[in-house]
């Protein structure tokens, strides 16, 4: 009987560890935004089948658009839901009120959609001309929402959030030294400190292609679409891409700023196919893309082996964007039809 007893209980560890490994890979999978700044989209409905025709487990919406909300019903897709800056941020932040009754009709009154996070603004930042004002609503805001998430009984279930984006950063080579700027710290600190306290991520926009952009001279192609065999940055580590760098750099200033608990979900990832010169092709989409999905799965080397969660941005090209290669990030034209065939698997 011992002897089966034992074999028995090397069977059920077995047994768990093929669960941590389906978990794991359940959390590794990439997620794609759904913006609809676009002329010719589909309607919510069949955007939501071409999800699901497609593998997509999870969406980020910037905005609770009811249609989309509708369609989500029952489909299993997760979700992170935006709270847009315009004019929301400051409503929410300015009563409790105001924040209860817009999570009952966009949360409570959608029972069938699995809400994963909440992201309290998108890019706000005192370095930003155009989301600047926006600064002091940001936690009122994240409070109010937590507080009625939390009333709802869903405070286990959905994490509030915000989404930033890289460049409040600076000294990011080597990523070890990457710190908040002096201009966002007070900002950034109640949010760190928001954060640690309810357990949730730090949602970061995180791009490559911006960086490329920005600094050709330094920054390789290669480097930036996951080709590179790599570097080693002067404090020995070795990085193989430059999403893992700037990654890295997000987690040392959040390490230097109380937040070394937190996790980072990539709210947004993505490389255009046209309209910023011979880097945007669709080819070079193409091949970030693919590369994401599978880098995303493995961490960086701050948190090696920790799949990183990661949206791309994003589902369509939205040609009411501006600049022009603004409008390219799609892995779908309006039409539905691939710009290229990638695998979410």
């Amino acid at each position: 009987m011992a002897g089966f007893r034992n074999h028995f209980t090397i069977e059920m560890a077995l047994v768990g560890l093929l669960i941590l490994a389906v978990l794991d890979f359940t959390v590794a999978q990439t997620g794609v935004c759904y913006g609809r700044n676009g002329n010719g989209l589909p309607p919510q409905a069949e955007v939501i089948a071409l999800y699901n025709q497609n593998n997509i487990r999870r969406m980020r919406i910037y905005d609770p658009d009811q249609a989309t909300l509708q369609a989500l019903g029952g489909s299993n897709i997760e979700l992170i839901l935006g709270v847009p800056n315009q004019d929301v941020l400051q409503n929410l932040a300015a009563s409790q009120s105001n924040a209860d009754t817009w999570v009952q009709n966009n949360v409570r009154n959608y029972p069938n959609v699995k809400f994963r996070y909440i992201a309290v603004g998108n890019e706000v930042s005192p370095l930003k001309s155009d989301t600047s004002q926006y600064v002091p609503f940001v936690l009122p805001a994240m409070r109010n929402i937590q507080t009625a998430i939390s009333a709802a009984g869903l405070g286990n279930q959905i994490k509030v959030s915000t989404s930033i984006e890289t460049g409040m950063i600076e000294n990011s080579y080597p990523p070890s030294n990457g710190v908040f700027q002096a201009p966002v710290r007070e900002y950034i600190q109640g949010i760190i400190d928001f954060l640690v306290n309810n357990k949730a991520p730090l949602l970061v926009n995180i791009y490559p292609y911006f960086a490329r952009k920005d600094n050709p001279q330094q920054i390789t192609l290669e480097y930036a679409l996951f080709t590179s065999d790599g570097i080693t940055v002067p404090d020995g580590t070795r990085y193989q891409n430059l999403f893992y760098a700037l990654l890295d750099a997000m987690y040392a200033a959040l390490e230097k700023s109380g937040g070394s608990t937190l996790d980072i979900v990539v709210s947004e990832s993505g490389w255009p196919s046209d309209g910023g010169g011979p880097d945007t092709s669709i080819d070079n989409s193409r091949t970030y893309n693919t590369n994401l999905v599978q880098r995303v799965k493995t961490g960086s080397p701050k948190r090696p082996g920790k799949a990183i969660e990661t949206y791309i941005f994003a589902m369509f090209d939205e040609d009411q964007k501006s600049p022009d290669y603004e409008k390219f990030f799609g892995l779908f034209r309006p039409n539905k039809q691939p710009k290229y065939p990638i695998s979410f698997d």
